[in-house]
């Protein structure tokens, strides 16, 4: 299973692909970071962050893509405008029938840390040890987006299952 988990944002998308093998280990594919071009239109970033997952999801071919769910913060604005782009991923992800699975954060640090109220370094350090690689995928977005994806692998194989499942995704693209 193949799995690519995003982090949305206007400024910084993360995202982070991860395979598990045969062995049932988790495998870093890549991960990284869309940073759309600043000072332009909302609009236009939108579409840079809806081309940047279109391409991970061509290179990579995901079973499925995990999102950060909604969260409440105390600007609505930025709330708002963070759906703008968790649009956008979803979107890339629907045209190519890629299933979406959406996290809550505190759900995403429990499964990865242990605790809902990790911090964004003690989530990068637990993503290091579960890929056992090196160093931490940097930046932090995009070891928040490896965070997602590890959340669904263990999900799934502990059978507590998926998060909320958006339906209607069908076969994947080229299939």
């Amino acid at each position: 299973m193949i799995v690519l988990g995003v982090d949305p944002g206007t400024k910084t998308t993360g995202y982070g692909v991860v395979a598990r093998g045969e062995d049932n280990c988790p495998t870093l594919v890549e991960c990284g970071a869309i940073r759309p071009t600043v000072d332009t239109p909302l609009a236009e970033r939108l579409l840079e962050i809806f081309e940047g997952v279109a391409k991970v999801i061509e290179r990579t071919r995901p079973d499925v893509l995990c999102v950060e769910g909604v969260f409440y913060g105390r600007n609505v604005r930025t709330t708002v405008i963070l759906g703008h782009a968790r649009s956008a991923v979803m979107l890339a992800a629907a045209i190519r029938r890629v299933p979406v699975v959406e996290y809550a954060p505190a759900e995403v640090k429990n499964a990865v840390v242990g605790s809902g109220k990790a911090s964004k370094d003690q989530v990068a350090f637990m993503v290091q040890k579960h890929l056992a690689l090196a160093e931490a995928p940097t930046p932090a977005d995009a070891a928040d987006g490896v965070a997602l994806a590890l959340c669904h692998l263990f999900r799934e194989s502990s059978g507590a299952g998926a998060g909320r499942v958006h339906e209607g995704a069908g076969k994947k693209h080229g299939d």
